[in-house]
């Protein structure tokens, strides 16, 4: 568990901190949510790849990973139906909502799991700065559309294209 101040930090940080993490642990595959609720950036587990070096399959909506592979296999969903890759571990893979069907701890699992301890380290003990690299200025709505018009045909189209818009 990573205790911080509880100011928002943004998904590069989040990525640096899970990197510290991975070096210390050494996972072989690094499972993270498609994108984050709060700002639902879908940024981290990209970043995540590149600082690591790591492959990485995005979206997944099926993962196989055989003991001992050295590869895991990734089905994804795209416009045209489902693509299917591999990717060598170590990996980071984001998912989609349909990767598993959740199940729930039975109360002596839930007891047992209290019981364990959690190690709380600091993003410092880490060696991950969290300061500030961004500052939003302002925020501000779009200007108006003006409302589109309805022409009659072909020719009163382009005439409009070409003498209002000056465009042609």
């Amino acid at each position: 568990h990573i205790v911080h101040d509880g100011e928002s930090i943004v998904p590069l940080q989040v990525a640096k901190l899970l990197k510290a993490v991975c070096d210390k642990e050494e996972p072989g595959l690094v499972l993270l949510g498609k994108q984050a609720i709060d700002g639902d950036y879908n940024q981290t587990g990209q970043m995540l790849s590149a600082i690591t070096g790591w492959p990485q399959a995005t979206f997944a909506s099926e993962l196989r990973v055989a003991d001992g592979a050295a590869q895991a296999e990734v089905v994804r969903e795209v416009d045209g139906g489902l693509e299917t890759v591999g990717v060598k571990l170590p990996a980071v893979v984001t998912t989609d909502l349909r990767l598993n069907e959740p199940r729930y701890a039975t109360l002596p699992n839930i007891m047992k799991a209290k019981k364990k301890k959690v190690e709380k380290v600091k993003p410092e003990d880490l060696g991950v700065d969290l300061a500030p690299r961004v500052e939003v200025v302002r925020v501000e709505e779009p200007p108006t559309r003006k409302a589109g018009i309805t022409v009659g045909g072909v020719d009163e189209l382009v005439d409009k294209l070409a003498n209002e818009a000056k465009v042609l």
